[in-house]
């Protein structure tokens, strides 16, 4: 998230794509709503449903699934003609926009509503209404991002804010609406299976990096991988976890895990039930031969799976009975200071994973910097002093708990709008949360990336240069006059190394900051390059362009491919899915091949997408639980429109059979509602207890068995992943239906 919920406020258009705050973030949908109000901001929904956001909007478009990228080039391509585009940003701050311009103009408004299901009017008024109220801010969620072109998807957006120079300001960005709270700090803390925490990539130079901070050898750290250069490979994602298991047996795609299967997986607080493959889920599970579930409420992985030994269920302390902080989605850190001691037997995570470090034989080396002489832990304070001293790529130096305390105990004394403390406060002139980059111990944080209307030392930076200084002999960095406010150099500049940064910052280090300064900026565990790069209000990432290609994807630029379960096979052959990936992230992973092995639409014509209801959240392990939640919604359900119904002779609240390509089932009732078109289908993501049919809730332990239980959507979610993240293509499927 570039910008931040208040500054949502600033706004004078809004771009919702792929998102419905209104019901799956209620109390920050009230920022839309005042920028409405206050601002006369124009709400933009553009959704396969007319959801809850759709009623508040000025305009909406209801697409068709997985067009979103045909869409925004149609605009960009309105934009272009009409010359409304910011010359002055693109050509000054931007990379590559003469091959968007050049993709944009084959999506005419005719094209883009053939292939979009929309007329071409409402693209042509959605445009001209965007373009000629800035700053635009563009919003999305899951409904952008899981699809086989999900990560294409992400960059389109972007581009459409580049094309208008809505970023870097208030009121524009690209505002990611994270599930719930923490979402963004578990990406930060190295779930991604290629990256270490802080987004370091796993190459030489940053594990010795991270050995050397964790006061370990880089060789003891090597010879925990069963072999040397898995250290380097990326991991299983949790999309596909399941074919490490199977380990490409009975007709399984293959993997390369050395050689070996998966023999036991542990589920720290993760609805394992809320991802694809259902099925492939199970079988998983029960082939594994260790399964330990760490939650505070009985996971659905344990009562999906027909396994009878060695599943665990390991009672975890809430956020309540715990301490320490969380990320929101605007990359700010938030202190939780713990309400009651744990109950019962329940312990907190950090407390269960010491004891499996023990087990495992490195507790010693995995606590090294973290005990006291005594051998005791400031928990969780001195975590946070750890990642505050570690974490130099995105910022967090200045993420010491007792400012994040601070913060904490004086909310209240920020300003909604903008996130800054109030005159006069305790908090003056920093910024809610420090919100990363928090380059130093008294930088105050960063609410909108690459502004360069601030200081550095206030926030300010331009874009960050990763990508080298050249590429096909053009300039990668700034042009001159696009520096932040006050910089030392007036135009672009690389990231400050050792061994640029005297040159680049026009000083001289002394002899001892010779000897204690890091290689780089990102390894420079002294923090010298940051503060000297704050006297000068220089980012030690550098001030580049934007690059609209990324020239080591496999679509340079973001490019329409059709989902892999199509409604129209006529465009997938026009617009095909990418080539079949061998090993991605371990797996051999299907696209072309299956997307093109037939014409799915003849046996299954009914277009299949899932979201998420206001009253769960997730898996909805933890709100299925609660009697007042589950009364709103106590069956799975599927949205059938009124005409659709009709066909198949289905009354209001029947049960129905949906079908999937995949040869799965699940029976639910069906609501019948015009909210959707009538060749699709939707279905929330929250249930889980029966399978195909089969009743499974005698799984659960006496007394936990929750209030709502049914089939999970995810059975049915057809086959599909990003082609670089691989998370899974839960928005555009197939499917039938019939009377149950």
């Amino acid at each position: 998230m570039t910008n931040h919920l208040g500054d949502i406020q600033n706004a004078k258009s809004i771009f919702i794509v792929g998102a419905n705050p209104a019901v799956n973030h209620p109390v920050g949908f009230r920022h839309f709503l005042k920028a409405k109000e206050n601002n006369g901001a124009k709400l933009i929904v553009v959704d396969p449903r007319y959801t809850r956001t759709a009623a508040k909007a000025d305009y909406f478009a209801q697409i068709r699934t997985g067009t979103d990228i045909p869409f925004m080039y149609g605009m960009m391509n309105i934009i272009f003609q009409n010359g409304w585009e910011d010359k002055e940003f693109i050509n000054d701050r931007v990379y590559g926009m003469d091959l968007i311009r050049e993709e944009a103009a084959k999506w005419t408004p005719e094209v883009v509503a053939d292939v979009c299901g929309i007329k071409k009017e409402t693209l042509l008024e959605i445009t001209e209404v965007y373009a000629k109220n800035r700053p635009g801010s563009v919003v999305w969620a899951m409904g952008l991002t899981q699809h086989t072109i999900g990560s294409s998807n992400t960059r389109i957006a972007p581009i459409l804010q580049l094309v208008l120079g809505n970023m870097g300001v208030s009121g524009g960005g690209c505002n990611i609406l994270r599930g719930h709270d923490n979402v963004q700090g578990a990406t930060d803390m190295a779930n991604l299976p290629t990256e270490l925490p802080g987004y370091y990539p796993k190459n030489e130079a940053n594990w010795k990096y991270f050995a050397k901070m964790w006061k370990v050898d880089f060789e003891w750290l090597q010879k925990n991988f069963v072999k040397p250069e898995m250290m380097f490979k990326p991991g299983f994602t949790l999309s596909k976890w399941w074919a490490g298991v199977l380990d490409g047996k009975n007709g399984n795609e293959a993997v390369d895990n050395a050689g070996d299967s998966i023999k036991a997986l542990v589920v720290i607080g993760n609805g394992i039930t809320s991802t694809a493959q259902q099925v492939k889920v199970k079988e998983g599970l029960d082939a594994l031969e260790l399964l330990v579930l760490v939650d505070p409420f009985v996971n659905d992985a344990g009562v999906i799976t027909d396994k009878k030994d060695d599943v665990y269920i390991l009672p975890a302390a809430t956020q309540f009975e715990t301490s320490g902080t969380v990320v929101a989605t605007n990359r700010s850190g938030q202190w939780r200071s713990q309400v009651v001691e744990p109950l019962f037997e329940s312990m907190p995570d950090h407390e269960i994973l010491f004891e499996l470090a023990k087990r495992l034989g490195y507790y010693d080396e995995l606590t090294r910097t973290i005990r006291d002489a005594e051998g005791k832990i400031e928990w969780p304070e001195v975590a946070t002093r750890e990642i505050a001293n570690i974490i130099k790529t995105i910022g967090m130096t200045g993420w010491t708990p007792e400012r994040l305390k601070k913060h904490q105990e004086n909310w209240d004394k920020f300003d909604e709008k903008t996130s800054l403390g109030k005159p006069g406060t305790v908090v003056e002139g920093e910024y809610y949360g420090l919100p990363w980059p928090c380059w130093t111990e008294d930088h105050p944080g960063s609410p909108i990336l690459y502004d360069i209307n601030k200081s550095v030392k206030q926030g300010g930076m331009g874009f960050r240069n990763r990508f080298g200084l050249e590429h096909n002999g053009v300039s990668q960095l700034a042009a001159d006059g696009s520096a932040p406010v006050d910089s030392f150099v007036k135009g672009g500049y690389p990231e400050i190394k050792k061994d640029n940064i005297e040159k680049v910052l026009g000083i001289t280090l002394t002899e001892d900051e010779k000897a204690k300064i890091g290689g780089s900026w990102i390894h420079d565990d002294s923090n010298i390059i940051a503060k000297k790069c704050m006297e000068k209000n220089i980012a030690p990432y550098g001030n580049a362009r934007a690059r609209t290609i990324v020239w080591t994807f496999a679509d340079q630029i973001p490019l329409h491919r059709e989902p892999l379960h199509t409604p129209r096979f006529d465009l997938a052959q026009k617009y095909p899915s990418f080539e079949d990936k061998k090993l991605q992230n371990r797996v051999d992973t299907k696209f072309k091949s299956v997307q093109l092995a037939k014409d799915y639409s003849k046996e299954f014509p009914i277009i299949l997408t899932t979201a998420r209801l206001v009253n769960f959240s997730g898996a909805g392990m933890e709100t299925r639980a609660s009697m007042y939640l589950s009364r709103l919604t106590p069956e799975m359900f599927a949205d059938i429109h009124p005409e659709l119904a009709a066909k198949h002779g289905i009354k209001n609240w029947d049960f129905i059979w949906v079908h999937s390509p995949e040869g799965t089932k699940v029976k639910v009732r069906a609501r019948v509602v015009p909210s959707v078109k009538p060749d699709t289908i939707f279905m929330p993501f929250h249930y889980a207890g029966y399978m195909q049919g089969a009743d499974m809730t005698g799984n659960f332990p006496d007394g936990t068995k929750p209030y709502a239980v049914g089939e999970s959507a995810n059975t049915v979610t057809n086959y599909g992943y990003d082609i670089n993240t691989q998370i899974p293509e839960t928005k555009s499927g197939l499917c039938r239906i019939e009377k149950a």
